[in-house]
């Protein structure tokens, strides 16, 4: 059947998309302004940045339950030279570990699985000091051990 618009020939696809000039001006409705962003890690110097997936023991229901999955850094102080441990969900960025590294801190390897770590501390995650028992799975058992030293050092 033969097309009886003069712009459309037999075996020819109309052009689909092309940009015409409407002339139209279209102002933006809401100006952003640049916002400095800081992360209060600024001060710190990252010693170690592992992937990891990060649990707590519940003791209510008496189980581990996931935390977050994403990067575990050990950052060092500029100044005083403290050291904490801080995690962040891959992302949405949210922190689900933020707490000091102390040398009374004990770091176990987990029975049952050679990629992980318990370790106790008084975490400041959720904006409350809260003690909390934690198990920490990294992809490899050298990413293990590579934290497991520093643990040991710090």
């Amino acid at each position: 059947m033969a097309s009886t618009d003069p712009e459309h020939r037999d075996g020819e696809e109309p052009a689909a998309g092309e940009d015409e000039d409407t002339g139209a001006q279209v102002a933006p409705i809401v100006k952003l302004e640049e916002v400095a962003v800081t992360t209060g890690e600024e001060d710190e110097d990252s010693i170690l940045d592992l992937k990891s997936k990060l649990y707590r023991f519940d003791k209510d229901g008496n189980q581990w339950k996931e935390r977050g999955a994403g990067t575990v850094k050990f950052l060092k102080h500029k100044e005083t030279g403290k050291v904490r441990l801080v995690m962040r969900q891959s992302k949405t960025l949210k922190i689900c570990a933020n707490h000091l590294v102390l040398p009374t801190m004990s770091v176990q390897e987990h029975a049952g699985n050679d990629k992980s770590c318990v370790w106790h501390a008084t975490d400041f995650a959720d904006g409350e000091l809260k003690d909390e028992l934690f198990c920490i799975r990294f992809g490899s058992v050298d990413s293990k051990y590579s934290s497991l030293e520093f643990f040991l050092i710090t």
